[in-house]
């Protein structure tokens, strides 16, 4: 088991009784604190009047936090100045229309095709 030390370990001066304890020790601590729980009033938590309010929290800090990754990553966004701005929107208004004229072609092209060959 991989051994784990406790806050405060690292700090210059370590006492002789500071010694890192295993895996296995944190598990029997967790499953006294649980023992403890359930025989100090354990219904009330298994009415979820706690977790309620903890998934309550949880959601709006979900909420916020993604708003706050949003403005984060936003911030990390190169935006164009205008002179950029205004040349790629000139840009994508002329390949668009010339895309706009290649298929209005095309469909007067087939329609005419279609017409002739069937007959009117």
């Amino acid at each position: 088991m991989a051994e784990r030390k406790r806050p405060g370990d690292d700090a210059a001066g370590d006492r002789p009784e500071d010694e890192a304890y295993t895996d296995g020790d944190v598990q029997d601590d967790a499953v006294e604190s649980a023992d403890e729980s359930a025989s100090r009033g354990g219904d009330k938590a298994e009415s979820g009047g706690v977790a309620t309010k903890k998934e309550g929290r949880r959601g709006g800090n979900r909420i916020s936090g993604f708003f706050r990754e949003v403005v984060s990553e936003l911030r990390k966004v190169i935006w164009p100045t205008r002179k950029e701005l205004l040349t790629y929107t000139g840009v994508v208004i002329v390949f668009v229309t010339v895309v706009t004229t290649i298929v209005a072609l095309l469909d007067l092209g087939f329609g005419k095709a279609v017409l002739a060959t069937f007959g009117n």
